[in-house]
């Protein structure tokens, strides 16, 4: 009889209270431990910042893909055309003639149509491959960026810098969207976004972002990135793999942050966000299988509490209040650093800053929906082609 009175105890526990203190206990801790290394972050981002003027200058080939209008293409690339560095080319590539929309060209860049090779590679991808090989002698970094991205005049200074390290294979920055004027939906692209934004920062970052990007072009040759790109639709994870399976780290380079100012409706914001999601799967599982337990775990901690409040327990507001407390500490941290790292928008960030904070535990339930549609099917849809990702190679549909 004594054997079964542990049975009779645990019988009896209430099974309510007890998922409460597992989802609550779990996503404090996952928080505490997430915001702990803001902390880490923040003491990399601003030294890199107050770095002086490197003089480490080599020469760069500076790649653009173009694929139709974005909003604020034409600024876009002017800021690209106009960076405060004295030895580099500005090379806008398309497909053909009719993607680049007429006016939107600086003066004195150069331009390469890549055509169409008629396998399975990505469209962007072909393009930058042509580009890479049609890039004048001599040349020392390839830098890529995106054409919906602004960049500061410091831009590739910052970018090129970390490659003085010669255990650097890439070196990157990364976007924030600070659509003006802003509507709801741009907003929550910007906080659901923020939190990737926020993964970068010192030591070995988890991958390089195409859209602020370069590599030495030695780097680039001796660790066969064109054999990684090919039947990829992916430049960053293709790039990232080739530089990872050479022994080389990621350098993240704050000053090389981009803003992006376009604006978005719900259906495209979610089908975006399926995309890059459904990339992360395929091409880092593990980071994706990571992201979809902490954010079960979060929403789960956040709906226990609501539910104990709801019957009566006390304790569960003050669970809530820690739990949501430290996820919009954190959101707020991110924004503070972006404003610092993209000066000329700091009056956007004195006015819309705040969501991302505020925010944060509302789109914390946005990104779990996002994980789940992506966790469906392999294919995708980017700038007008459809494609069914594997790990190894990408099929057009």
């Amino acid at each position: 009889m004594a054997l079964l009175a542990p049975l009779r105890a645990l019988h009896a526990l209430d099974f309510g209270v007890f998922l409460f203190w597992f989802f609550v206990v779990s996503a404090t801790l996952l928080a505490a431990a997430s915001f702990r290394g803001e902390r880490k972050r923040a003491e990399y981002v601003c030294s890199r910042l107050a770095e002086s003027r490197p003089e480490f200058t080599p020469r760069v080939a500076l790649i653009v893909p173009v694929k139709g209008r974005d909003e604020g293409l034409k600024e876009n690339l002017a800021s690209l055309a106009t960076l405060d560095y004295p030895n580099y080319a500005l090379t806008v590539v398309a497909r053909a003639a009719a993607d680049i929309p007429p006016g939107v060209l600086p003066s004195g860049v150069r331009v390469v149509f890549a055509g169409s090779n008629g396998d399975d590679t990505g469209e962007k991808v072909q393009n930058l491959l042509a580009a890479v090989r049609s890039t004048r002698k001599p040349t020392d970094v390839l830098a890529f960026a995106d054409s919906d991205g602004r960049a500061g005049p410091g831009w590739l200074r910052a970018l090129v810098t970390p490659l003085e390290d010669l255990g650097v294979g890439a070196s990157t920055g990364y976007r924030w969207y600070a659509p003006d004027p802003p509507s709801f939906w741009p907003l929550v692209r910007s906080v659901w976004n923020a939190a990737i934004a926020g993964g970068f920062g010192p030591g070995d970052n988890r991958f390089a972002w195409g859209g602020a990007m370069a590599i030495r072009k030695t780097t680039f040759d001796e660790a066969r990135v064109t054999e990684f790109w090919e039947g990829s639709v992916s430049d960053d994870y293709g790039l990232t793999d080739a530089v990872k399976a050479a022994g080389l780290t990621v350098a993240f380079a704050p000053g090389a942050m981009v803003a992006s100012t376009d604006r978005t409706t719900a259906a495209e914001f979610f089908s975006w966000a399926r995309r890059q999601l459904t990339i992360a799967r395929v091409h880092d599982p593990r980071l994706w299988w990571t992201a979809l337990a902490a954010h079960m775990i979060y929403c789960g901690a956040m709906a226990a509490a609501v539910l104990a409040i709801a019957n009566g327990r006390t304790a569960a507001e003050w669970a809530l209040v820690v739990q949501l407390g430290l996820g919009m500490l954190k959101g707020a941290n991110r924004a503070t650093l972006a404003k610092a790292e993209l000066p000329a928008f700091q009056s956007w960030f004195d006015r819309y800053g705040w969501v991302h904070s505020i925010w944060v535990p509302f789109v914390t339930w946005i990104w779990l929906v996002t994980l789940i549609g992506s966790a469906f099917g392999n294919t995708i849809e980017w700038r007008g082609n459809r494609y069914l990702l594997t790990r190894e190679r990408a099929a057009k549909l």
